[in-house]
């Protein structure tokens, strides 16, 4: 038996009127379109009994599957400095060899970010988020035998950053779309999920590394990567309107009588249970804004302070001859204090806008790079990651949101991994440079120095953004 069912198209700038009749066989077809997530089919029937039968809002559980991806994802990313002395120590290798490994999946992350963010916006998460958690995965699993440094950049820094450009793009612009009024909150939310893998995943890392080893440690977290990251994305739904709802689970207004009939043969996200169309800017609307810009200028020095001082602080306190593990306990430390700073700027962010978030996050971060130059003792390094922690969560939580606040989220994914791409630069070179001065110094003093101006800059810059939007919602809907 075939029925006709009626798609939205979401490709960038998909209009309410560009519809896709197809017709299906309802026990194949729309079980593979399902798998992928390329489009998302309900009639009338089915949206209601999801609505009676839905207790908690649908967008509530996007927000714990994004978490987890987020935690899976960021606890891969900062258990790289906690493998980062193994990788000295059994090979010899250079710290500016190792961090350029790192460097490099993060310009490729950068690459990729806007691509996977104009995928997302066309085909959904779950096909993206999928493909991303395979990748990483699979990275971490190569990883378990590599025995030479181009391994350590095919490995970790094509497959890595490929697979690492989606888990933001795909997240947060799906939490920015199933949620208005609380966008900054539920974004930050999503964030602590990533502070909290950040301090979870390289514990049991470094633990599996004092055990049976660096490499089985990396295969342990390769397959853990898969089957959490891939499982999770299966929750994901591009918006509200795929289910009959609302953003922030508001309730819908009451259907003119006169469009009942034809509803209850056809249902299409632009139809019942109201109209809807996503609001914004254009990709080439945004590119002629200076505010996409300053944003793009604020990422690049957020990202080139954090993934230094990320890249870089075991080493450090490895120099002062504290164990690794104490190193791994102070990368929890600022992970335990970024869920802090990722849950009050997201509950920030919906008072007082994304100018004046920015520009606390950037006062917090330059105040601890002051206390990063004069550190002595372990527990002066302990400092340092409680005042680093708030501004390092609250700088992950706002850019997302930031986006939708002054672009909407026409073509939210596009425009976040354009931010994202050019914050990666930042990303790319602070610890490669960090790296080179400290092979040519012997220590790190000057490159912390050039964090401290690099704070500033993107202080300044902030404070010059607008402190009102365009566009105050990115998703419209009428009746």
């Amino acid at each position: 038996m075939t029925k006709r069912y009626e798609f939205q198209a979401v490709g960038n700038g998909s209009r309410p009127d560009e519809r896709v009749l197809v017709n299906l066989n309802t026990k194949f077809s729309s079980r593979i379109l399902g798998l992928f997530g390329i489009f998302e089919s309900n009639n009338l029937s089915q949206v209601e009994a999801a609505k009676r039968d839905e207790k908690i809002f649908y967008g509530y559980k996007i927000v714990v599957a994004c978490g987890l991806i987020q935690a899976v994802s960021l606890g891969s990313i900062f258990t790289f400095g906690v493998l980062f002395p193994e990788l000295e120590r059994e090979f010899g290798w250079s710290r500016t060899a190792i961090s350029g490994a790192s460097s490099f999946a993060f310009f490729l992350m950068g690459v990729c970010a806007v691509f996977m963010g104009q995928a997302s916006d066309r085909f959904g998460p779950r096909l993206v988020l999928s493909c991303s958690g395979i990748l990483v995965g699979l990275s971490y699993i190569l990883f378990f035998q590599i025995t030479a440094v181009w391994e350590l950049y095919l490995y970790y820094s094509v497959l890595f950053g490929i697979g690492l450009a989606a888990h933001d793009v795909g997240t947060l612009s799906t939490i920015a779309r199933w949620f208005q009024r609380r966008r900054g909150l539920m974004t930050g939310i999503v964030k602590s999920g990533g502070g909290a893998g950040q301090v979870l995943i390289p514990i049991c890392v470094a633990a599996l590394i004092a055990g049976p080893g660096w490499r089985v440690a990396c295969l342990t977290l390769g397959v853990a990567v898969i089957v959490l990251q891939v499982g999770a994305a299966q929750v994901l739904k591009h918006n509200p309107t795929l289910l009959g709802l609302r953003p922030d689970g508001d309730e819908p207004p009451d259907d003119p009588p006169s469009k009942k009939s034809s509803e209850q043969t056809t249902f299409s996200p632009v139809s019942s249970p109201s109209t809807w169309e996503e609001s914004g800017v254009t990709f080439k609307e945004a590119l002629r804004s200076t505010t996409l810009w300053k944003l793009c200028v604020t990422k690049f020095c957020d990202l080139f302070c954090l993934f230094t001082v990320i890249i870089h602080i075991v080493p450090f306190a490895v120099d002062r001859e504290l164990a690794p593990t104490t190193g791994a306990a102070l990368l929890s430390v600022i992970g335990g204090m970024s869920i802090l700073g990722r849950m009050v700027m997201g509950a920030a962010f919906d008072c007082i806008g994304g100018r004046l978030s920015l520009v606390i996050c950037f006062a917090v971060l330059f105040l601890s790079l002051v206390v990063l130059q004069f550190v002595g003792p372990a527990w002066s390094l302990f400092l340092f990651a409680v005042i680093y922690g708030p501004a390092h969560g609250g700088f992950f939580t706002l850019t997302a949101p930031s986006v939708a606040e002054f672009f909407g989220t026409r073509t939210h994914g596009a425009l976040f991994g354009r931010v994202v791409s050019c914050g990666t630069i930042g990303a790319t070179l602070g610890p490669v440079v960090a790296g080179w001065l400290f092979d040519e110094m012997g220590n790190y003093s000057i490159a912390f120095t050039l964090l401290l101006g690099i704070s500033v800059l993107g202080l300044v810059v902030a404070y010059t953004m607008p402190t009102k939007s365009t566009h105050q919602s990115g998703l419209s809907i009428g009746p």
